[in-house]
């Protein structure tokens, strides 16, 4: 870790100690045996054998079995729990999120439209933006996330004159639901030193006014990073509302394995303090931000113990090689269905370009990661196989497990390169539910959009893979997830692309197992056999048995290592 890190966390130590006392949590103790019986148990082993009942002890799971020979294995003080036909599974793993990221309600304002939110109009955008200024101290950042252009009634970004017209006394800055674009006031834009002469930054773009170099506020993929930063830089006491409102949703939600995909060293710091704290009974995943961690990844600076406590395991290195193809800024090898700003010949373009893709790949494989790319358009695809196979020809890795993130656009014969490389895709198959329509219409066109995110492609390739929702991109309902790569109805009511459908037991797998599986925690989580840890969700019914109401499942109990964290009442 370097001096910088070092001083940040003496600093917040010293300053925020009695907050951070107050702040502590003792997580709750598991009993020291519990018998779970009489229910559906699915335990997504090898087998995928579903069972009646489970027997945990203290934070492990015992044994698995018929409710006769569970009950057989009963000590004294046992406590047994009669599911009544209810069902159980391994706790959700967050296979690619952003946590703490859904807790933004807390800090920020709410500006996503249906079937996610409720607003529909520029006014409204602009209203609950000014709502979150009026209760913020001047000159403090005044933020809102999830504005979607394309539901708007108007079709279009704020503008930066829109936002000043909000408040002339705080930087303003209206975050875009596909998390790659935001638009800033003028405090704002002036606060990271953004202006006429401000050059384009290597993969992003300032947007201009029409004719002119001034900023219209609108700033896409690396532009936005240093706002991004300014607005992370938040007091201990929001980041406390901010972490614990996430992991009391992701608790209610059955989710027992987070994800923080793609973080600073401050933000892990904080994570792992939090943890530590007993604030966050979540098992976290955090994925290290190349861009962020820089240098310290290559020269010896970077250290995962330095970061890691009892339930946080730093995992993969993250980079980011385009960007979102309903912000139309994923890079594709045949332009966009509807001509960006009349351009008939736009593709979108890499956030990386591929000579540097290939140097940070190679560099970072040589020196042992594990590596997770962001890559939605199929010319970024194509770019990020071609530079980790070049890698892998240099610095071979028996299973090296890469990781590529949303894998969209991957054509088959792509998911043909995943399997031979080695690569491991996490589909963000929810895209069919919240754009889907969209992506027929506007973005793709019909036969690209019916093979977005191409599970049945992967699973006839004998491609393992996993499901995620992005979250705070879209809301954290595992099922949701399930339920996309089961059916693929748009929110429109159509199937987009049939022949990509898989069964309701490998969409499971997808956000249990095989999520674990991805980040090398299958042996310690994911399934329920013996000698796990005892990460158990309870729901309502069984997601086998009327798989299209699968949604309207509730959450009943999540237990965290043998402990209850959340108790439906």
């Amino acid at each position: 870790m370097n001096w910088k890190s070092i001083l940040a966390i003496v600093v917040a130590l010293f300053v925020g100690f009695g907050v951070l006392v107050r702040m502590a949590t003792r997580l709750p103790e598991p009993p020291a045996q519990q018998l779970f019986i009489n229910g559906t148990v699915l335990t997504m082993d090898a087998q995928n054998r579903v069972v009646e009942a489970l027997a945990t002890r203290a934070d492990r799971i015992e044994a698995v079995g018929t409710t006769q020979e569970i009950m057989a294995l009963a000590e004294e003080g046992a406590q047994v729990v009669d599911l009544g036909g209810r069902t159980l599974l391994p706790g959700f793993i967050d296979a690619h999120g952003h946590f703490p990221g859904s807790g933004l309600k807390e800090v920020a304002a709410d500006l996503n439209s249906p079937p996610i939110g409720t607003l529909t109009s520029m006014d409204e955008i602009l209203a609950a933006l000014g709502e979150q200024a009026a209760v913020t101290p001047a000159g403090e950042w005044v933020s809102g996330f999830g504005y979607d252009d394309t539901l708007l009634a108007e079709q279009r970004h704020p503008t930066r004159a829109e936002l000043d017209a909000v408040s002339a006394d705080h930087p303003v800055v209206a975050m875009h639901i596909s998390g790659h674009m935001l638009v800033a006031n003028s405090l704002a834009l002036a606060e990271v030193g953004i202006d006429a002469n401000t050059p384009d930054p290597e993969g992003g773009v300032i947007g201009r006014e029409p004719g002119s170099r001034e900023p219209n506020g609108l700033l896409e993929e690396t532009a936005r990073l240093g706002i991004m930063v300014k607005m992370q830089d938040m007091s201990i006491e929001d980041t406390y509302r901010l972490i614990k409102a996430a992991a009391t949703e992701y608790s209610a939600r059955g989710v027992t394995t987070a994800q923080s995909g793609g973080v600073s060293d401050k933000l892990a710091t904080g994570l792992s303090l939090f943890s530590k704290l007993g604030v966050i009974p979540q098992r976290l995943v955090v994925f290290p931000f190349e861009v962020e961690f820089g240098e310290a990844l290559l020269n010896g600076e970077y250290s995962p113990d330095d970061y890691s406590a009892e339930r946080v395991q730093m995992g993969a290195v993250k980079l980011v090689a385009d960007g979102s193809i309903q912000g139309y800024t994923g890079y594709l090898s045949q332009p966009y269905f509807t001509p960006y700003h009349g351009d008939a010949d736009y593709r979108g373009y890499a956030a990386i370009p591929r000579d540097k893709l290939f140097a940070k790949v190679a560099a970072l494989h040589k020196a042992g990661y594990q590596i997770a790319i962001h890559g939605n358009g199929d010319q970024s695809i194509e770019d990020i196989l071609d530079a980790f196979e070049a890698a892998q020809q240099e610095h071979p890795v028996a299973d090296p497990r890469m990781i590529l993130i949303h894998a969209q656009m991957a054509r088959e014969d792509q998911v043909a390169r995943m399997k031979a490389l080695g690569v491991t895709p996490s589909f963000f198959s929810a895209h069919t539910w919240y754009w889907g329509d969209r992506h027929r219409d506007i973005f793709l066109g019909p036969e690209r959009a019916a093979v977005i995110s191409p599970a049945r492609w992967a699973q006839d390739y004998g491609l393992r893979f996993s499901s995620h929702l992005d979250t705070p991109v879209t809301p954290m309902l595992p099922l949701q997830a399930v339920w996309s790569q089961v059916f693929r109805i748009t929110h429109g009511g159509e199937v987009l692309g049939p022949a990509q459908r898989i069964g309701v037991m490998e969409a499971l797998r997808a956000v249990t197992i095989d999520a674990a599986w991805q980040v090398f925690q299958e042996g310690n989580r994911g399934s329920l056999e013996p000698g796990k840890y005892a990460d158990l969700v309870v729901l309502s019914g069984n997601p086998l048995e009327d798989p299209m109401n699968m949604r309207e499942l509730e959450v009943e109990q999540t237990l965290i290592g043998g402990a209850t964290v959340y108790r439906k009442h």
